[in-house]
């Protein structure tokens, strides 16, 4: 039941469209899936083109994507058409071609930061930020899963990235709110909403922004989103930000024909996606420059990396395709492949923050015997070369991700690369009449075919 109060909302907001906004709402929410542009197979997953996302695709109905290997190998991401917006808003926004320094602030459970990674620079670096520990972990494992080796994924709250000592060229911010964008997809969203819970997330909101915007460099850009409709969490939001922290506007045109409504508060463009108008859920995104404030110099830190040794990085270096790009580090006893070009970053990074995963986790060594983590598996940066590969058919690679047997027959005896179509999945070491599985239990697929 939509709460009469949000009706009312509605048609304020939308006098003339109200109806048709509510008949929306009980028609079948778009399914939409991007694909990972740095990982290519023959895909059987077709159908109408997302206009503002170059990789975006509708799909006519909804298959069991917990049932198709190719998802689990990170081949594409299953995400809401609406929110891929973001990336007509990113290369309006930012110049994607530089090197950039960015932060998705509310990461999990890593549409946007799995979209971002694919959209900047092979240069860049990414922050992947969570603070709800649980969330975290999803998180870590759907960027694992993306491959790309530019990522340092966090789990702070917004205030502490104020400790670093340099800033970010873009922030994200996908706000926490009241919902309303999700009552067709999730109906009952709609049983926790109140115009109480609207303030609320707006108070919230703002917190989240306050404390961030001391980590955005002067010139930066902070992209602000809600999956929401109401002005409070929205526009009033905007106007917060121009006129506490003289935020000022971006110019962002989106196509007309896309369906996305303008607003402007104080100069600053906002668009709203309503679902009788635009092929997807509810969402709300602007985006503004920090005009004022002082830059941050980056400092060497005090406390050294613990770097592999030249014996060591003679044993790993065989499993990338550009280990000239990466320096290694040892935590404990794994080794780590982090960029380079971001050592000092990185290392300041790791100094303030707590770090839930960064770069490539390459595995550890047995004398100069590599024993691959499951993130190499998927990494774009994995030289397949050195890697055995054992290929397997969809039924067999379903038995795999369930931790089940599956037909290991013809597979050589060592650690062996399982793939699908190509794709990389996790590890089996054969060992005579033996396969040991290495696929993380706590991702394992718990439905049967």
């Amino acid at each position: 039941m939509i709460p009469a109060e949000f009706q009312s909302k509605i048609q304020e907001l939308l006098p003339s469209e109200a109806e048709a906004f509510f008949q929306s709402l009980d028609t079948d929410s778009p399914t939409s899936i991007r694909f990972n542009p740095l990982k290519s197979y023959s895909s059987k997953l077709g159908g109408e083109k997302i206009p503002w996302a170059d990789n975006g695709i509708y799909l006519s109905e909804r298959p069991s994507f917990t049932l198709d290997s190719a998802f689990h190998a990170g081949a594409y991401y299953v995400q809401e058409a609406s929110s891929m917006v973001l990336e007509e808003v990113l290369k309006q926004a930012v110049d994607l071609e530089e090197d950039i320094f960015a932060l998705d602030l509310c990461a999990a459970p890593g549409g946007k930061s799995t979209h971002i990674q694919s959209l900047l620079s092979e240069g860049s670096l990414l922050v992947s930020n969570e603070v709800i520990k649980s969330r975290a972990n999803i998180l870590s494992e759907n960027i694992t899963k993306w491959g790309l080796p530019n990522t340092v994924i966090t789990n702070n709250d917004p205030s502490h990235f104020d400790r670093l000592n340099i800033q970010f060229d873009v922030i994200v911010v996908d706000a926490p709110c009241s919902g309303e964008g999700l009552f067709r997809r999730e109906p009952e969203a709609m049983n926790e909403w109140s115009p109480e819970a609207v303030k609320l997330c707006a108070t919230r909101q703002q917190r989240i922004l306050a404390d961030i915007w001391p980590a955005i460099k002067p010139g930066g850009v902070l992209i602000y989103s809600t999956c929401t409709y109401n002005s409070l969490e929205n526009e009033e939001n905007l106007q917060w930000l121009n006129e506490q922290l003289d935020a000022e506007g971006i110019s962002i045109n989106l196509n007309n024909d896309w369906g996305f409504t303008e607003t402007e508060t104080n100069g600053i463009k906002g668009f709203h996606a309503y679902p009788h108008k635009v092929k997807g859920e509810g969402l709300f995104i602007a985006a503004v420059r920090k005009t004022e404030g002082r830059e941050k110099k980056l400092r060497k830190q005090k406390k050294p990396m613990n770097f592999a040794s030249r014996q060591e990085i003679d044993s790993i270096k065989p499993w990338l395709m550009n280990p000239e790009k990466f320096d290694f580090i040892k935590h404990n006893d794994l080794f780590i492949a982090l960029p380079n070009h971001w050592k000092e970053v990185i290392h300041d990074i790791n100094s303030n923050l707590y770090i839930i995963s960064e770069g490539i986790n390459i595995g550890r060594l047995k004398g100069k015997k590599l024993i691959p983590n499951e993130a190499l598996a998927f990494s774009t940066e994995l030289n397949l070369e050195k890697a055995s590969t054992f290929e397997l058919n969809l039924e067999e690679t379903l038995n795999y991700l369930r931790k089940e047997s599956f037909d290991f027959e013809s597979m050589p005896n060592g650690w062996n690369l399982i793939t699908y179509k190509g794709l990389g999945l996790g590890w089996a070491n054969r060992i005579q009449q033996r396969v040991n599985n290495y696929y993380p239990t706590n991702w394992r697929i718990r439905i049967s075919s």
